[in-house]
């Protein structure tokens, strides 16, 4: 037991700093802005926990890599899409709105595969991938996942508190902003992975 409690120890601290001030907390900041946090924070769990799951049976069984530079780029391009989308805007009923904030299912999967996305190939699940190699893959998992997810806690918090009091143009401006830099951001990683 006692391998298992260093590993949370190490994995949480060394994810949650790793996170702080990652694309990923600017992206759970513009959910935030569009979502209620509990949805947000469930998409953030489930993706956060499949990419460190994988992360860490790569780090302790296989020791190998994924290409980390094309699904970076193949990322960035969809988030650049995430920024147009969200530029044109969609139109809703008062009926579909109102659907809409009762429902978190849509809200769960749209962040679930935008943050799974992000992640592939991040800094974070690079270092997840190293940290199994020395510590053991289920404090890792469990360590690097909580970590992550307080971190991105943190951005959901700011961005609640962003989205009660900015008007919503500014909302939809900056959210298109944000995924863009988000994109171009795993843009320039990916190349820089291949080159």
């Amino acid at each position: 037991m006692e391998g298992f409690f260093v590993a949370l120890v190490v994995s949480f601290g060394v994810i949650f700093v790793a996170e702080l001030g990652d694309k990923s907390q600017l992206i759970a900041l513009t959910f935030a802005t569009r979502f209620k946090p509990v949805p947000v924070l469930i998409g953030i769990t489930i993706a956060t926990a499949l990419v460190h799951l994988a992360s860490v049976a790569i780090g302790y069984g296989l020791g190998a890599t994924l290409p980390t530079g094309w699904i970076a780029l193949g990322a960035g391009v969809a988030f650049l899409g995430f920024g147009a989308w969200t530029l044109r805007g969609d139109t809703l009923t008062e009926e579909e709105r109102a659907k809409a904030e009762r429902t978190k299912r849509s809200a769960i999967v749209a962040v679930s595969v935008a943050f799974f996305l992000a992640e592939l190939g991040d800094k974070t699940m690079l270092a997840t991938i190293t940290l199994a190699t020395q510590y053991g893959w289920f404090g890792t998992w469990v360590g690097s996942t909580v970590g992550m997810v307080a971190a991105d806690a943190l951005a959901i918090l700011v961005g609640r508190m962003l989205g009660r009091r900015l008007p919503e143009k500014v909302i939809k401006y900056g959210a298109a902003a944000l995924f863009a830099i988000s994109g171009l951001w795993l843009l320039l990683d990916g190349i820089e992975q291949l080159t």
